[in-house]
């Protein structure tokens, strides 16, 4: 049975692959993924085309993100797996609410180590902790009317 950890190493294999050719078109990217890869879980699979769909439509504003958190990284300059990492889990913080963000940053801190090394589990656990903790009091400020910088 499939899980959604699966699901996010789907997504990740999926979303490095367009990343790493830019003319790809998404819909071959996840049926020939899949053509690959079955599964029967449908709802699994519906989650990772969900993050794929979500990062391939949001990219802009994920990316802009990225660039605001990444001190002295520019996309370009990061591996392509950690960039692909922070992609995913950051589309799932911006838009999925709810998934609790502390589940959307250990997956991704084990995926950049499985796929890229401890370092990167890092690099992407201190960059995703920031977008947390500037969104928590985004929402708290939000919820209470009030702002604690």
């Amino acid at each position: 049975m499939a899980t959604r950890r699966d699901a996010r190493e789907w997504a990740l294999q999926i979303v490095f692959s367009l990343d790493l050719n830019a003319k790809a078109e998404l819909e071959f990217c996840i049926a020939d993924f899949f053509e690959e890869n079955p599964t029967k879980d449908i709802k699994i699979r519906a989650f990772a085309e969900k993050l794929v769909r979500g990062v391939y439509d949001e990219q802009p504003t994920i990316d802009a993100t990225i660039a605001k958190y990444a001190q002295h990284w520019s996309i370009a300059r990061m591996a392509a797996v950690d960039r692909n990492v922070l992609r995913i889990a950051l589309y799932e913080l911006l838009f999925c609410p709810d998934v609790p963000p502390a589940v959307v940053i250990n997956e991704a801190i084990d995926l950049a180590k499985y796929f890229s090394s401890t370092e990167s589990g890092r690099f992407v656990n201190g960059i995703l902790d920031r977008v947390r903790r500037e969104l928590a009091m985004e929402r708290k400020s939000a919820t209470d009317g009030t702002y604690q910088p």
